[in-house]
């Protein structure tokens, strides 16, 4: 098959950069391969989304749909009307772009876009990132022609003859951050003799981890440390205060995030199956605070399949008054704890995900 073929494709997912950055990687490859190819990416309007695909190149619609929350609230009233709406923009740009496959990393646009795509015979592939899918995807499996998984045990949910453990897509930058290292400290303007603390609270910020980092900065600094705070979008303003602080920098996003993690020793992180990913193949030294207010608890499982292969600690937020300052203290101070828990994370690193879920779509185009 010549790479010359104009496919078309249409990628669907967003909310968080969790969902946004797999189905970049994703199209990234797929041009790569087909640099004819064109594509399409379909999100919700007023996320993040609609800025970050444009600034990787690729042009996006939106939807009008957000997801319904678990506690009844006025805004869930709204939901069946997005969801009528949003399926029938769905079916409108299926119809015009006429895709050959459709992708869909998760969040709330890629269920009706995905949904349309199925109904009318269309090949799609589900890229599910947790170790516990939420409902979406569940549904959506049924008719989904793959689905390719981060974990074992996904046959739990999803029809086991279409399931392929490939990982997670992560950034292609990050395959090789050790030989950036020297690079990142001086973009950083770090000094070389302390060792730098990360914290990653996701693309929009944790409140409990900004909290916490806030509270206990005294403490992380009297141990000999300089900090990279990304503390997110939602917090910047609150936090921004503390870049007059001496060896602390907060940065409400960090997009060199290869330099982030080649400049750290030890990362503090949320618990979402992207960054588990990266975290893998970036091999430092981790503790996972994972998010109580996900779907399932999902976060929590996430860290824990890590956990429970001795290559990460894990701290929960209720836990934090507690334990944070007993457990941070002894990683800092534990030369062979940092190397075990360094050795033992990069083990699970999947590092050919991106190319092996290309491959997978390249079968369905193939058909």
């Amino acid at each position: 098959m010549s790479n010359k073929k104009e496919y078309r494709i249409i990628l669907s997912g967003g909310g968080t950069g969790g969902h946004i950055y797999p189905a970049i990687a994703i199209a990234n490859e797929i041009k790569q391969r087909y640099p004819d190819a064109e594509f399409l990416f379909v999100g919700s309007k007023d996320r993040m989304e609609m800025d970050k695909v444009p600034q990787a190149g690729y042009q996006i619609e939106g939807l009008w749909i957000s997801g319904i929350q678990r506690k009844f609230t006025i805004k869930n009233l709204s939901f069946p009307f997005k969801l009528i709406n949003s399926l029938f923009k769905a079916r409108k740009i299926i119809k015009r772009f006429k895709p050959n496959v459709v992708i869909g990393t998760g969040g709330f646009a890629s269920g009706p876009l995905l949904q349309v795509a199925t109904s009318k015979g269309i090949p799609s592939l589900i890229q599910e990132q947790n170790s516990f899918p939420g409902i979406t995807n569940k549904l959506l499996s049924k008719k989904a022609s793959k689905i390719c998984v981060a974990y074992d045990g996904l046959e739990r949910f999803f029809p086991e003859s279409k399931i392929i453990k490939t990982g997670n897509p992560v950034r292609q930058g990050l395959l090789d951050i050790d030989s950036k290292r020297d690079e990142a400290k001086k973009v950083f303007a770090l000094e070389k003799d302390k060792k730098t603390l990360f914290v990653l609270g996701g693309s929009l910020g944790a409140r409990r981890i900004n909290e916490l980092i806030e509270k206990e900065l005294d403490f992380i600094l009297s141990l000999n440390i300089q900090v990279i705070w990304q503390c997110g979008k939602l917090y910047y303003d609150k936090y921004k205060i503390y870049n007059n602080t001496k060896h602390v920098q907060v940065h409400e996003f960090i997009n060199n995030m290869d330099f982030a993690y080649a400049a750290s020793d030890i990362i503090i992180s949320r618990a979402g199956a992207s960054s588990v990913s990266e975290l893998c193949i970036v091999g430092k030294p981790v503790i996972f605070i994972p998010s109580p207010n996900v779907a399932e608890d999902h976060q929590t499982k996430n860290a824990m399949a890590i956990v429970n292969e001795n290559a990460a600690l894990l701290i929960k937020e209720a836990d934090l008054e507690v334990d944070f300052e007993n457990k941070f203290s002894q990683l800092i101070l534990s030369v062979e704890k940092q190397n075990e828990l360094s050795e033992n994370i990069k083990k699970l690193a999947l590092v050919n995900a991106t190319k092996q879920i290309v491959d997978e779509i390249e079968k369905l185009l193939k058909n």
